[in-house]
């Protein structure tokens, strides 16, 4: 059935995911669909979102206001962020059903790292609104996120300049 919405992941070390992502849904505002951004593990600030906000077609949810690094984040940052992440997904899965796409940014780090519950996000997908095309971004995929998947692209990094030690570049890397 063509008008079934597919789930697309763009995932690994590679540059590219978000920027993949953006490229999709560009092509989809093009087309008068209605888009929902939400971003984990970033603040409000990203490059990409000033153009998204600027399109009528899309809606970015705003995310904190400040996001350290898992690095960063002690124990009780970490149980904090993951009660934030999962109660935004909650409301996500209750906003999200009049959008004919949806991208969930760094989701699957958000996964990886423990600070978001991978059933929890399975169950959504699972139960995703039928036309509904989703988009998860992140650096792993677990293999039950790639069977849920209809679309999985795997970014291998080959070389990026950061192996040389020059760091992330506005509007290049972020």
């Amino acid at each position: 059935m063509t008008d079934t919405g597919r789930i697309h992941l763009y995932y690994g070390d590679g540059k590219g995911k978000t920027t993949a992502a953006m490229g999709l849904i560009m092509r989809a505002a093009g087309y008068g669909r209605k888009i929902l951004v939400y971003q984990f593990l970033k603040d409000n600030s990203s490059g990409e979102r000033a153009v998204l906000e600027a399109l009528p077609a899309v809606t970015c949810l705003p995310g904190r206001d400040r996001v350290k690094f898992f690095s960063q984040m002690n124990s009780e940052e970490k149980a904090e962020a993951a009660h934030y992440n999962n109660k935004a997904l909650d409301e996500i899965v209750k906003f999200c059903s009049p959008f004919d796409m949806l991208l969930l940014d760094e989701a699957l780090c958000a996964v990886t790292l423990g600070l978001l519950n991978e059933d929890k996000l399975l169950s959504f997908l699972e139960h995703k609104p039928e036309r509904q095309e989703v988009i998860l971004t992140g650096h792993e995929a677990s293999d039950r996120i790639i069977q849920a998947a209809d679309y999985a692209t795997k970014m291998h990094k080959i070389k990026h300049p950061y192996d040389i030690g020059i760091k992330a570049r506005p509007g290049i890397e972020y």
